[in-house]
């Protein structure tokens, strides 16, 4: 593309631009580094076992806690060991978040935005039972209650959230044999997850019926013991994230307004590449949008769908810009025909079409759900979690693939690049050093894009790995640090930002080559002119005095050859 800021900024401007940009980037790392602190925390949460009437087990009003004025007595093990079955009924297993810290009592902060609950089961099956280990894939029944109250209301005021009827399947390992008993631990389980942590308090009753039409839980023998962790995003890393949109977005917005007017005052329609960076600057600012300010007054469970949301389409105007991006510079960008050049990355695009909205169904159907029934999880059956397993791999397969292709068609600008500079040794000495540097910046921009797609890329890989390691039941020793968080983020905004800057219209232009063949013949007649007047100015009177000749015969040639 002709006539932009990139081809005609001089080498000092851009040296101030560009280490503008990087000590914007390194600010972003260290706010971070420095003052955000980890992006998530979890707090692990014993179940209390208390005794309540089955007669109340359909009574949705009726809450069962551990701590506060009238909370319930635990029960000790020794009475659920006599007789499990017929304790089984009575048991309600009650967990109380947040726990309370040096004897003070702790509650969630709207700033930590959401709460996912997963929960370990340990159980136990008698030496003289007949089922003396679990069956495999063992199918468990929970009766699940999530209750809510504030600061101002009293210990007995919880209110019902959501409640429901679960199944989930166990994985279960032996781990102490005992004279009585044999304890099995197994892999934990997804039970719960809001997008919204709105309220102070939340209390979780489990019950796991052996009365159920099919008798599921008799198989399970007892459980020894029950661990919820509750996992949120820390409220100090969402405000250090908001801080830093609350900075990015109106200098995008800016930026993208000083763009467009720019190419609008130009006599000719903006090019393909104009329209993309204008789609890419638009998906960032809907990404900056702190969205999440309006979750400390309102209640918004669908945050983190939405969020997810933007995000892809972020995603998706990015890939696409890139593969644009690259090729553009492959074309021959004379008299280029819009609808070619449209229909050039059809093929390319409609895999990050098809790839985009795979991610937005698979969303839709986990966290979709999710706003009708917490409790939902496709991770909870196990074709649905060999179902989610496969498109998480997919997709950081497909990402990687990605990046090899995107690797791949920038090494071929490269190439042509190469292949064009051939002819640079038949121009002139000043306009081959123009274009000289204008192959490097180029190709600095290029491997900037490279950096930043590398970036982007094991971002979404981790992010996934991270997502999902609680359903693997893996130990993956992976940290999405804040640095690493806070730094992408701000690449993508220096990035964008520096790209609509450098591609903006310029309003220097350098000559074409018409152009140039005209001002050659032009300084060729002044150079005849110039010789003419030198001529003459040797037949001017004796007394004129040489020092003005050899002026205005120097003044001649230096306008001739400027």
């Amino acid at each position: 593309m002709s006539g932009t800021i990139l081809e005609n900024l001089s080498g000092r401007k851009l040296s101030i631009l560009v280490s503008s940009l990087l000590l914007c980037q390194v600010a972003c790392f260290l706010l971070g580094g420095l003052y955000a602190p980890l992006p998530a925390g979890h707090q692990t949460v014993l179940g209390t076992k208390c005794r309540d009437d089955p007669s109340r087990q359909n009574d949705t009003s009726f809450f069962v806690y551990s701590r506060g004025a009238g909370a319930c007595n635990p029960v000790q093990l020794d009475e659920i060991e006599d007789d499990p079955l017929k304790m089984a009924n009575q048991l309600v297993y009650v967990f109380q978040m947040p726990l309370p810290r040096n004897n003070r009592v702790l509650d969630y902060s709207r700033w930590q935005q959401n709460l996912i609950g997963v929960l370990q089961v340990d159980i136990a099956y008698a030496s003289s039972s007949e089922l003396s280990e679990p069956p495999k894939d063992l199918q468990l029944t929970i009766e699940a209650r999530l209750a809510y109250r504030n600061n101002d209301d009293g210990d007995k005021d919880w209110q019902l959230y959501a409640n429901s009827v679960e199944h989930r399947y166990l994985d279960c390992h032996p781990t102490h044999k005992h004279a009585k008993e044999t304890l099995y631990n197994c892999d934990i389980i997804p039970l719960f997850e809001l997008g919204a942590l709105h309220h102070s308090f939340y209390l979780l009753n489990l019950r796991f019926p052996m009365d159920s039409p099919k008798q599921i839980n008799m198989q399970v023998g007892h459980m020894h013991d029950l661990t919820l962790t509750a996992i949120y995003q820390n409220g100090g890393f969402t405000q250090v994230w908001l801080l830093l949109k609350t900075l990015l977005f109106p200098f995008v917005v800016g930026i993208m307004i000083w763009f467009w007017r720019r190419v609008h005052i130009l006599q000719r329609s903006p090019a393909l590449l104009e329209y993309m960076l204008l789609y890419l600057g638009g998906a960032l600012s809907f990404l900056n949008l702190p969205l999440e300010y309006l979750t400390l007054g309102v209640e918004m469970p669908y945050m983190l769908l939405l969020s997810d949301v933007r995000q892809g389409i972020f995603y998706a105007m990015l890939l696409s810009f890139w593969l644009v991006f690259a090729g553009e510079h492959m074309l021959i960008q004379d008299s280029p025909n819009k609808s070619t050049i449209r229909s050039r990355y059809w093929k390319h695009l409609s895999a990050v079409v098809v790839g985009c909205i795979s991610l937005f169904v698979f969303d839709i159907c986990e966290r979709g759900v999710q706003l009708r029934n917490p409790f939902y999880s496709i991770w909870t059956t196990p074709l649905g979690a060999k179902v989610a397993m496969s498109f998480i791999v997919l997709a950081g397969v497909s990402a990687a693939v990605y990046f090899l292709f995107l690797c791949f068609m920038v090494w071929k600008v490269f190439k042509d690049i190469g292949d064009k500079r051939t002819s640079l040794p038949s121009m002139s000495q000043a306009r081959r050093l123009h274009y000289e540097g204008l192959i490097y910046r180029f190709k600095f921009l290029m491997l900037a894009t490279l950096l930043c797609a590398g970036l982007t890329v094991a971002g979404f890989i981790m992010g996934q790995m991270a997502e999902g390691h609680w359903q693997w039941n893996e130990e993956i020793e992976i940290q999405l640090t804040s640095a690493f968080l806070t730094g992408v983020y701000g690449m993508w905004n220096i990035y964008i930002f520096a790209l609509l800057i450098l591609y903006a219209p310029s309003h220097k232009q350098w000559p074409t080559m018409h152009q140039r063949d005209e001002t050659t013949q032009s300084n060729e007649n002044i150079v005849a002119s110039a010789a003419s007047e030198e001529i003459e100015f040797s037949h001017l009177p004796s007394d004129s005095n040489p020092s003005e000749i050899s002026s205005l015969t120097s003044f001649a040639r230096k306008v001739a050859f400027d």
